[in-house]
C-alpha cells in the first residue's frame, strides 16, 4: 500500500495519523506541481515519498482520501481508556458541540461555561485529535519561522518573543533555518508550507523570486522581519537598516573620528547587512569623508571571525580610529582582539555595536551599540500573522525605532 510510504515521509506509524497527512496533503496539493514545475523529478523528498515521484505522491492523496473519513469515524473506539469528547460533555452537562466550540472557538462560548468546559477537559486528560481538529478547522495551528541561524543570541530573543505571542493564541511554532542560503531558505519554507504551516515568519525580504511568487499565489499570511521599508505587496515589521547605522556614523563624526572602517557582516544572501554597509558609505559621503576600500571587510558572525577582522583592519596604514560593527558579536569580538594587540579603548579606538545584547552592557569597557526592540517587533511579527491567519487586516508596514545608546567603548577621536 502506498500509504505506508506517505506514513515513512511524514514519520507517523500506521493509519492512526492518516488524517494529519491526509490534510497536509489536499490543502497542499499546488506545492507539489510548484516543485514539479521548477524541479521536476530531482525534488528529494517528494520523489522518495512513494518511489514513483509526483504522481505517486498524489496518488498517496486519492488513496488515503477514501480511508480517511471511516477512520475518523472510529477514532471513538481507539484506546478506550482515554476519555473522548463525549465524556467530556457528559461529564461537563453540555453538548458534544459546546465542547468543541470552548476548544476550537473559546471567544464563542460564555465564560462561565468556557471555563466549566476547560476544567472538565483538564480532570478527564482530554486531548482533541490533531488530525481530525485540523480537517475541521482546515487550520493546522502552527506557525512556521525561518531564521538564518540559532547560533546568535538575537534570533533566540526573536525565537522566545514569537513563541511567547503565538502561544497565547492557541499556535504552536516551527523553527528552520537556512544559514544566509535562499536556496536552503526555500526549501524550508516548502517543508513548513508541506507540513501545514498556517503563517510564515521570515527574516528580511532578500528571498528567492521563485518563493515569493508561491507564497503570493497561495495567499499564505505572511510576515517579513527586521527591515523597513517592504516591497509593495508585503507585510513587514521592522526597521531601515541603512539609516540606524547612519546614527553610529554621525555619533562617531561628532567626536572627530575621520577615519572611521565598517567589521560588517557577510552580505552575500542578506539584505539587512548589505543595507548597513550602504548606510555606512551614505552617512560619510553626506560629511564628504571619503572611504577607502580596505576600510570595509566582511566577515561572519563569530568572535573568531571578528577578530581576524579587525587585526586586518588594524594593518592598514594608516589605522582607523573608530570601528563601526555589523552587530554585536563583531563588535565584542572586535574588543577581545584590541585588548590582545594592547589597544586602549576607547583612547586608541573606539567601537560601536549592533543590536545591543545583554552582554553588550556587562563587556569591560560596555559596548557602545544600536538598540533593537527585538522582543516588541517580534511581538509585532507574531500579532500580524494572528490577525492574517484569522482573516483580519492588518498594515502592511511597520517601523520600530533604533535607537544609539552610547557607553563605554567609544570616545573622541585620538589627537
Amino acid at each position: 500500500m502506498r500509504g505506508e510510504a506517505l506514513n515513512w515521509r511524514f514519520g507517523v506509524n500506521g493509519i492512526q495519523n492518516a488524517s494529519v497527512a491526509i490534510f497536509f496533503i489536499i490543502r497542499y496539493s499546488v506545492v507539489i506541481d510548484f516543485i514539479s514545475s521548477h524541479y521536476g523529478e530531482r525534488v528529494g523528498p517528494a520523489s522518495r515519498c512513494c518511489g514513483r515521484g509526483i504522481r505517486g505522491f498524489i496518488e498517496i492523496r486519492v488513496a488515503l482520501n477514501k480511508r480517511e473519513t471511516a477512520y475518523i469515524a472510529g477514532m471513538k473506539n481507539n484506546n478506550l481508556s482515554l476519555p473522548n469528547i463525549a465524556d467530556v460533555a457528559r461529564a461537563a452537562g453540555v453538548s458534544t458541540a459546546t465542547v468543541s466550540r470552548a476548544l476550537n472557538n473559546p471567544d464563542s462560548v460564555r465564560a462561565p461555561m468556557r471555563e466549566r468546559v476547560l476544567r472538565t477537559v483538564m480532570r478527564l486528560g482530554y486531548v482533541p485529535h490533531a488530525g481530525a481538529r485540523a480537517l475541521k478547522l482546515q487550520r493546522s495551528g502552527t506557525v512556521g519561522a525561518i531564521f538564518p541561524t540559532v547560533d546568535n543570541a538575537i534570533f533566540a530573543q526573536a525565537i522566545d518573543a514569537l513563541q511567547q505571542r503565538l502561544s497565547d493564541a492557541g499556535l504552536q511554532l516551527l523553527i528552520a533555518t537556512s544559514g544566509y542560503d535562499a536556496a536552503v531558505e526555500a526549501r524550508q519554507a516548502m517543508n513548513l508550507v508541506m507540513r501545514g504551516a498556517d503563517g510564515l515568519a521570515l527574516c528580511g525580504t532578500g528571498q528567492s523570486p521563485d518563493l515569493l511568487q508561491f507564497l503570493r499565489q497561495r495567499e499564505l499570511p505572511t510576515v517579513h522581519a527586521m527591515t523597513f521599508p517592504v516591497p509593495a505587496g508585503m507585510i513587514g515589521v521592522g526597521f531601515d537598516n541603512a539609516r540606524a547605522i547612519g546614527q553610529a556614523v554621525r555619533y562617531l563624526l561628532d567626536l572627530g573620528h575621520r577615519r572611521l572602517a565598517m567589521l560588517a557582516g557577510i552580505t552575500r544572501n542578506n539584505d539587512r547587512a548589505t543595507a548597513r554597509v550602504a548606510g555606512f558609505r551614505q552617512a560619510l559621503a553626506s560629511a564628504g569623508v571619503a572611504v577607502p576600500s580596505q576600510y570595509v571587510v566582511e566577515r561572519p558572525y563569530g568572535l573568531s571571525a571578528a577578530r581576524e577582522g579587525l587585526r586586518a583592519l588594524m594593518a592598514e596604514s594608516p589605522a582607523p580610529t573608530a570601528i563601526v560593527c555589523g552587530n554585536d558579536v563583531l563588535a565584542l569580538g572586535a574588543l577581545l582582539e584590541a585588548h590582545a594587540m594592547g589597544l586602549q579603548i576607547p583612547q586608541a579606538l573606539s567601537v560601536v555595536g549592533f543590536d545591543d545584547l545583554e552582554m553588550a552592557r556587562h563587556f569591560h569597557p560596555a559596548l557602545t551599540t544600536l538598540h533593537v526592540p527585538t522582543q516588541q517587533m517580534w511581538h509585532s511579527v507574531a500579532d500580524r500573522l494572528i490577525s492574517k491567519i484569522a482573516g483580519d487586516s492588518v498594515h502592511n508596514a511597520t517601523e520600530v525605532n533604533v535607537a544609539l545608546v552610547v557607553r563605554e567603548s567609544t570616545g573622541p577621536a585620538p589627537q
